[in-house]
């Protein structure tokens, strides 16, 4: 395992590189890092995000600097925690993979190599870990799929995905924050919202959760469309 890079990132920013190319290793190392960093409630630091394979540690200039804050952090990577302790979090949340919800869940299957019967069973026995956050508000890549969903992005955009679709790419899942364009496919649709702006957490994710998707028929995914007292039908529960 590489030793991480420690480089100035803008003039408020540290930037901490585990690795230059994406593996569960540097993942979580990233993940850990993070939430030790948070933990160690260093003056100065304004942020702490993790990213895939990196974190950024903002700093206010008025309150510290950029050699006091890296000092700092070389100290922290010399000495990790020992143990995440943290709490876990596993989410289930209902998808909808019939023909009107999932229209490029054929070509995606066939990219992977795989029926679609097979695709949705393969999406939905396995918990996905969220590796970041990100392009939208909370929005979560989940990884990893078998090395046969390495499959690439597409060649033009789709105009609009609508929130919540679920779209594969490069062995990862999103579940879309917001009706945007994207060069993914969708092979999805849950009812579930990552982004609650008025929530008093607006991010419904953290780095490090665990993701589950359960198979649901077009008509239930209608009814929890149309429900207001859950969040997409999901379940969230503690995990060690």
């Amino acid at each position: 395992m590489t030793d991480p890079e420690i480089c100035p990132l803008g003039v408020d920013g540290v930037l901490i590189r585990f690795a230059r190319t994406l593996t569960e290793a540097a993942n979580t190392r990233a993940i850990a890092f993070a939430r030790q960093v948070k933990a160690a409630a260093l003056q100065g630091v304004t942020e702490v995000a993790s990213s895939l394979t990196s974190v950024r540690v903002g700093f206010d200039p008025a309150l510290t600097d950029r050699a006091n804050i890296t000092t700092q952090l070389t100290h922290l990577l010399a000495n990790p925690a020992a143990k995440d302790s943290a709490p876990h979090r596993l989410w289930q949340i209902p998808v909808a993979f019939g023909p009107d919800h999932a229209p490029q869940l054929a070509e995606a299957a066939a990219l992977a190599g795989v029926t679609q019967d097979q695709a949705i069973a393969e999406i939905t026995t396995q918990k996905l870990r969220v590796i970041a956050l990100g392009f939208a508000p909370g929005q979560p890549y989940l990884g990893m799929l078998p090395q046969h969903w390495d499959i690439p992005r597409q060649s033009k955009l789709t105009p609009q995905m609508p929130n919540g679709a679920l779209v594969v790419a490069v062995r990862q899942l999103i579940i879309f924050a917001a009706d945007a364009p994207t060069g993914w496919r969708h092979i999805g649709q849950s009812a579930f919202q990552v982004y609650q702006p008025d929530a008093a957490k607006p991010f419904a994710f953290q780095p490090g959760d665990t993701v589950q998707f359960c198979a649901v028929g077009d008509a239930e995914l209608t009814a929890l469309q149309n429900r207001s007292d859950t969040n997409g039908g999901a379940q969230v529960s503690a995990v060690t």
